[in-house]
């Protein structure tokens, strides 16, 4: 089993583009923030450009930056343009419908996961890219 790290990369680059107010930002720029390569960043802003949560614009002086006030963007935002609302996913394979757990495991275990998604995006929904920003700042160096 691996994790992914699309939301966390994904947060940090809407948190750089909102501090940086409104200037627009490379990929490369932002990959060096996030220590990155610019292609892991162009993937993830690919994913927050379908979100409408980031735009771009070509040519000199072009760029990507935020599609609206960092305000307006939640972390919930973030989480569902980076990882979709698949938190805990069922194992690919179908379990034996002849063993009694197998048969039932996964109609026992969905109503929980249901429940676990709603409570995170909730949490993740009072909490904006500009408070995250408010927070950079205030942070100690």
């Amino acid at each position: 089993m691996n994790t992914s790290s699309r939301f966390t990369v994904g947060i940090h680059i809407l948190t750089l583009l909102a501090y940086g107010g409104g200037e627009a930002m490379t990929s490369e720029y932002m990959a060096g923030s996030v220590n990155t390569n610019p292609v892991v960043i162009r993937r993830l802003l690919s994913l927050l450009r379908a979100a409408r949560l980031v735009t771009s614009q070509g040519g000199p002086g072009g760029g990507w930056q935020l599609a609206r006030p960092a305000r307006g963007i939640t972390l919930r935002d973030v989480y569902l343009a980076t990882e979709g609302n698949t938190l805990f996913p069922m194992h690919p394979n179908a379990p034996n419908p002849r063993c009694p757990v197998g048969s039932t495991i996964q109609s026992a275990l969905s109503g929980h996961f249901d429940d676990a998604r709603h409570a995170l995006e909730q949490q993740l929904g009072q909490t904006t890219i500009a408070d995250l920003v408010q927070e950079v700042k205030t942070q100690p160096r």
